[in-house]
């Protein structure tokens, strides 16, 4: 591999990427189980046959944490939070952006976007407040 190529991270860069397009989806079991990608079987129940479906387009906060002594890998992101948003069949990890972090809470209405971390510029889940 010559260094001006690209690494992927099989099925979770194809999900950033749809996200980044408006377009984020999780997969559904037939059983109604969701998961993210890059899942190839249902943790819930062990199905293979997995169908991708349009996550909704807002999700609420149920829990978030800021960091403010970051390890190396996000030294120059901080102060960030990084929070838990229930998007109905998933849940998804990320962090909130666009706006003050001591108005963040529990409940807050989000929408999903894709940021870039200052330290590593990668791509990385992002948060934004939906439009009230």
């Amino acid at each position: 591999m010559s260094d001006d190529e690209e690494v992927q991270d099989a099925g979770f860069d194809d999900w950033l990427d749809a996200a980044e397009d408006g377009e984020a989806y999780y997969l559904e079991c037939p059983e109604g189980h969701g998961s993210l990608p890059p899942r190839r079987v249902c943790p819930d129940c062990g199905a293979t046959d997995l169908d991708e479906r349009e996550l909704p387009d807002t999700g609420e906060i149920e829990t978030f944490t800021v960091t403010h002594v970051p390890t190396p890998a996000f030294e120059d992101d901080a102060p960030y939070a990084t929070a838990i948003a229930n998007f109905g069949p998933v849940r998804v990890t990320g962090q909130v952006v666009g706006i003050d972090l001591e108005t963040i809470e529990n409940g807050l209405e989000v929408t999903i976007d894709v940021a870039v971390s200052e330290t590593t510029d990668e791509r990385v889940v992002a948060f934004e407040p939906a439009e009230q």
